[in-house]
């Protein structure tokens, strides 16, 4: 039964009508919502108001009794041992699920027992995977000791080890093994045979005759030499058919495909990893008020077991509510500006952005001059000694690496006067870094194909700079190849010789110097940028040299143990931490656009530049991507027709208006669901405001309850220990909850 009042009984016995629920901070919000849309007096808006209200709180009460429905039928379906209850509770579940079984038929009990037999078998499959789970004790170790953030980083580092491995065998079972297995499989290789012109002549350099040692290292380190004519590089698989005794095999198709395998695989497993995660960050998106409360009450991190983490975790939440203080401070300032000071500060962040693209395109600069050194040092016949065609070699290398070392020290230094928010200027210097290292590739390949089409002085007879490179995938390769190795050499180099000597000055140094200078951070998203600009280098040089992704793996499974014993006995923690959630979709993140990055030039040197007539698989095809029309046009009328069909104008039109609706439909959906979070949340915060009203009208019903009621001289005064007393206050507590827990925009008979 409803009413629109709710009546109290005062001391003389008379029935007094009191608006409590009008009261209602819920209910004063509600009216304030709908004071612009209620007409009418003001008691016909306040019934109307009422009764909106209340129909309000019986969707509410249906909307609860589904979700209780819901819940209940996902609690029969899951195992009872993943329910949050009790034992005791457990118990009563399962032997009410025996009972309830027993009234089944044969059939329905036999159905359900295989089920449960299944899904114990899977568990059980699952717990015994995951033991061969790779470093799967150092990752529990490292999780003990430093949180589950910088935790993020090694299980980052492992998917990329899985994933090179994959890319590495769908790249060797497809193009290696068939000219490996033909020999001894009664296989005829068909060559691509010296047509007798200048652009068929590859003047390898691996026919020297005797050459001295040293060569032998520069060889194994830049990729040429007797390094340049094995699997390793592009221009080795010059096989066009391979004639098995049961059928013919396409090189040419099956290179081609393995490359947009790979990538369209590295995109699928990133996507599906990066789901999680992005879930999770929209989850967490709340308001100030319930991040404080969550870093308060459920920020510590229970998988700590060493005390050194446990004091630095302690640490990290006191700085994370300073830096949340510090944004409010921040934002507080940014609402008292006056409009002198907005521009003031505006004109000083237009100033630093300038300065920071002049330093950009320095950089920029600087690669592409190194690049075009570097390779008319290389096809210079004159050698110099072993060190300076070393660095001739490495020099795009080393000033990438320079750069890429010294412009995050010099965007952190900036940062700090363009009066940004803490939580701003750590992602905007990270995005500055991310653009840097991985444009940084992008010059580099740009320095390189402006070479190989540079057509001065009749030089591109075959359709690219035949003179200075007569296989130029192969080139390509080469320099992939020596930014991967000196990549891992400064790792390696960085770790010995920087992180252990500072660990062992600020142990036994007791000089000021030592003490600024401090123990080394372990940062993670500049870690983890190395590992990705490593990666993107890897994606790009897989199809000009297949045997990368072993590299790769290699590398970052001995930079595993590296960063792990560098971070257990030289460094600590990050003073700006990351979460696990959040640091997993920033490194996703970052490695999709170091994808996107990757998927640029391998398809304008597949479907533009003129490939090599001197070496490779595509010898007979202008371009590489010739292959597969061609392989299409041989294919039965059928078949050949359905491609073209998949591949016409119309079918694309309609697959992308297909999209773009389903994309549509999926963006109502989250929009709407999104609007439904946000009513929850503030019906979660109506609920709490009217249960604290109600505790304060309790109060004072007390306190005035207590200065009305005489105190008998002979009757003791109630103390607060009596039973008399807790059953008083037992009574009104009663009534005050009775009341919290109704629906707070209805109306409640008391």
């Amino acid at each position: 039964m409803e009413v629109d009042t709710v009546f109290f009984t005062d001391h003389s016995g008379r029935v007094n009508s009191n608006p409590l629920l009008d009261q209602l901070p819920s209910y004063q919000s509600l009216l304030y919502r709908r004071k612009s849309s209620t007409a009418g007096p003001k008691r016909k808006g306040s019934s109307k108001a009422r009764r909106s209200s209340s129909g309000s709180g019986k969707w509410a009460v249906n909307t609860v009794n589904r979700n209780e429905e819901k819940q209940k039928t996902l609690t029969l379906q899951r195992p009872i041992r993943e329910l949050a209850k009790s034992m005791a509770e457990k118990r009563r579940n399962k032997t009410q699920c025996l009972e309830n079984d027993q009234g089944l038929s044969s059939w329905r009990q036999w159905k359900q027992n295989t089920g449960r037999h299944l899904r114990r078998l899977r568990d059980d499959a699952q717990e015994w995977l995951s033991y061969l789970q790779l470093w799967r004790g150092d990752i529990h170790l490292i999780e003990g000791m430093f949180g589950t953030g910088i935790l993020s980083y090694f299980s980052f580092l492992r998917f990329l080890v899985m994933l090179n491995l994959i890319i590495f065998v769908l790249v060797f079972s497809f193009v290696m093994l068939p000219i490996i297995i033909a020999p001894h499989a009664g296989g005829n290789i068909t060559y691509n045979q010296n047509d007798g012109s200048n652009c068929s002549v590859y003047p390898s350099s691996a026919r020297r005759g005797l050459v001295n040692f040293h060569e032998h290292i520069t060889d194994l380190l830049s990729g040429g030499g007797f390094l340049e004519q094995t699997y390793l590089f592009y221009g080795y698989y010059k096989a066009d058919k391979i004639h098995f005794p049961w059928t013919t095999y396409n090189l040419p198709l099956a290179y081609l495909l393995a490359t947009v395998a790979y990538l369209f695989l590295s995109l699928v497993w990133i996507v599906k990893r990066s789901a999680t995660g992005f879930k999770r960050n929209l989850i967490q998106d709340e308001d100030r008020f319930q991040s404080f409360c969550n870093k308060i009450f459920a920020g510590w991190d229970f998988c700590i077991t060493n005390e050194n983490a446990a004091r630095l975790k302690r640490s990290s939440l006191l700085y994370e509510l300073k830096t949340d203080l510090e944004e409010e401070r921040i934002k507080q300032k940014i609402a008292d500006r006056t409009r002198k000071q907005k521009c003031r500060i505006y004109l000083i962040r237009f100033i630093l952005n300038l300065f920071v693209i002049g330093v950009l395109a320095a950089c920029f600069y600087s690669i592409y001059i190194a690049t075009i050194f570097s390779q008319e040092a290389q096809m210079s016949t004159v050698k110099v000694n072993f060190i300076v065609d070393l660095i001739f070699e490495y020099l795009p290398s080393i000033v990438i690496t320079m750069a890429n070392f010294i412009t995050p020290l010099l965007f952190s230094f900036i940062i700090n006067f363009e009066d940004y928010s803490p939580a701003f200027e750590i992602r905007f210097t990270l995005m500055r870094c991310v653009f840097m290292r991985l444009t940084s590739i992008g010059v580099l390949l740009f320095s390189l194909w402006s070479q190989i089409t540079n057509c001065e002085k009749g030089s591109c007879v075959c359709g690219y700079n035949d003179k200075l490179y007569s296989c130029w995938e192969t080139r390509v390769g080469q320099e992939m190849y020596k930014l991967t190795i000196f990549d891992f050499i400064i790792i390696i180099a960085v770790t010995i010789f920087v992180e252990f000597p500072r660990k062992l000055i600020v142990n036994y140094c007791d000089c000021g110097l030592a003490k600024w200078w401090g123990q080394q951070e372990f940062s993670i998203p500049q870690n983890v940028l190395e590992i990705v600009y490593g990666q993107t280098i890897c994606w790009i040089g897989t199809f000009y040299c297949p045997v990368l992704p072993a590299i790769c793996t290699i590398k970052y499974f001995f930079i595993f143990y590296v960063k792990k014993v560098s971070l257990i006995k030289n460094c600590r923690p990050s003073t700006r931490p990351f979460r696990a959630s959040s640091s997993n979709f920033f490194f996703l993140g970052v490695l999709l656009i170091g994808l996107l990055l990757a998927c640029v030039p391998v398809t304008v040197s597949v479907a533009q530049i003129n490939s090599s007539r001197a070496c490779g698989p595509f010898v007979n095809y202008t371009t590489s991507w010739e292959v597969l029309p061609s392989t299409v046009s041989k294919l039965p009328q059928g078949i050949k027709g359905l491609l073209f069909a998949l591949a016409s104008e119309a079918f694309a039109v309609s697959f992308f208006v297909i999209t773009c609706l389903a994309m549509f439909y999926v963006i109502a959906l989250a929009g709407a669901h999104k609007r439904v979070i946000n009513q929850l949340r503030e019906q979660l915060v109506m609920e709490g405001r009217d249960k604290r009203f109600l505790i304060q009208k309790l109060c004072q019903a007390q306190k005035i309850s207590a200065i009305r009621s005489p105190v008998s001289k002979s009757q003791p005064r109630t103390s607060r220990s009596s039973p008399s007393y807790h059953t008083s206050f037992s009574n009104n507590f009663d009534e005050a909850v009775f009341l919290a827990h109704s629906p707070p925009d209805s109306s409640t008979h008391v």
